[in-house]
């Protein structure tokens, strides 16, 4: 039983607590190994990859299989390069310090990080670690359902998986999308309702578990796309 409270922020300061014991599983492509899944639309300009830790690319073949009929996931990204995370870490900077204006640069950082992962070496991004997914629920057309009425998609009140003031439609579909991915043992980021995880700090941390088994990670001969490796904030796709 865990005796300290946890933050649904995870924040860096508490997750550099958490071990990592690396286990040296591979990534694998996670449509290969599920067919079925479908790549949701991209959010901001980059290639994304279609790569998971085994064990993680095994559990969200399960939580699929585990969706009611007429239901499918839509995956937003699995691992995701360095250099993107840096890129992806300062348009949230850019769009949080617009709609926020005033802000001390403390506070907006404490902001930013709940939204974006900053690098570092003894916290890991999720995503750089192959063990965190994003992802959305459709129907068996492939259609995203809505996850986020009556707030915008980009609206940070609706992140939070427990958001208040959700239409019973996207609550529902939340608890839907929850139930297929628990019951496959991936466990969510509560400031994120799209981000789940296993293996890494933050699922480590949320769990109890007494250390994580993944670090960051990058795939044998990986080279970036020479356009994304820059250093601009990535630019957002409405």
């Amino acid at each position: 039983m865990r005796a300290e409270r946890i933050s649904a922020a995870e924040p860096v300061s508490a997750l550099r607590h958490v071990k990592i014991l690396e286990c040296g599983e591979e990534l694998v492509d996670f449509l290969a190994l599920c067919p079925g899944l479908l790549v949701d639309r991209p959010r901001f300009k980059y290639r994304r990859e279609t790569l998971l830790r085994r064990t993680v690319a095994e559990k969200l073949c399960e939580a699929e299989r585990n969706l009611p009929e007429g239901y499918r996931f839509l995956i937003v990204e699995g691992w995701r390069p360095p250099h993107i995370q840096r890129r992806m870490y300062r348009a949230v900077w850019d769009m949080i310090a617009a709609r926020r204006p005033g802000l001390s640069e403390t506070s907006l950082k404490r902001i930013v990080n709940r939204y974006s992962a900053p690098m570092n070496v003894r916290v890991p991004p999720p995503h750089t670690t192959g063990a965190a997914i994003d992802l959305m629920l459709a129907d068996s057309e492939g259609r995203e359902l809505d996850l986020t009425s009556p707030f915008d998609p980009f609206d940070p009140h609706s992140a939070s998986f427990d958001s208040h003031g959700l239409s019973d439609g996207a609550r529902r579909h939340r608890d839907i999308m929850a139930a297929a991915l628990t019951a496959a043992g991936l466990t969510n980021y509560p400031s994120e309702y799209w981000h789940w995880s296993y293996g890494d700090q933050g699922w480590a941390y949320r769990g109890g578990h007494p250390h994580a088994i993944y670090g960051a990670i990058e795939p044998p001969g990986y080279s970036p796309n020479p356009e994304d490796d820059i250093d601009a904030p990535l630019a957002r796709i409405d």
